[in-house]
């Protein structure tokens, strides 16, 4: 399907619509409930979330935008989350992104392999600032990593 095309949701989606159509902050909490059902918003679903509430597309993707938290392109099926928070930040946190995208082949803007299988993002805290630096990869923690430790921890989930 298409980003341009009609975008089908979950009969839980379209009653949790229905409960916040008329509710304060209903936008932000239908585009948390799409993401949290679908891992980003698509075009689809942002027009769609549009189209049920009522509101202009422009405001709906102003939302989007200004939230760091709302993802506009599809995950890779195995997500690493690099964190940049202070500590890891300190630690090296930034030289971990960086062999992320070397390992996976990804330019600097890059979010996702072309393959789908990967995808990589910065967060701004893990919550394990005692491990710094630190990466997840679909919610497995590794922390005190060095550079060299990423080959092989991006091997463990080529396969999966």
């Amino acid at each position: 399907m298409s980003e341009t095309e009609n975008v089908s949701f979950s009969p839980e989606l379209d009653s949790f619509i229905k409960e916040w159509k008329e509710k304060p902050g209903n936008l932000i909490m239908v585009l948390h409930k799409i993401q949290e059902e679908q891992g980003y918003i698509s075009k689809a679903a942002a027009m769609e979330a549009s189209r049920r509430l009522n509101v202009p597309l422009a405001r709906v993707y102003g939302v989007m935008t200004f939230y760091h938290f709302f993802k506009t392109t599809q995950p890779g099926k195995n997500k690493i989350s690099v964190c940049l928070g202070t500590a890891c930040y300190l630690k090296g946190g930034q030289d971990l992104i960086d062999q992320c995208k070397t390992v996976l082949n990804l330019g600097k803007d890059d979010v996702v392999t072309e393959d789908g299988l990967f995808s990589v993002e910065p967060v701004r805290c893990i919550g394990c600032c005692g491990l710094a630096p630190v990466i997840s990869v679909n919610g497995d923690v590794y922390g005190k990593l060095v550079k060299s430790q990423i080959p092989e921890i991006i091997a463990k989930y080529k396969n999966s």
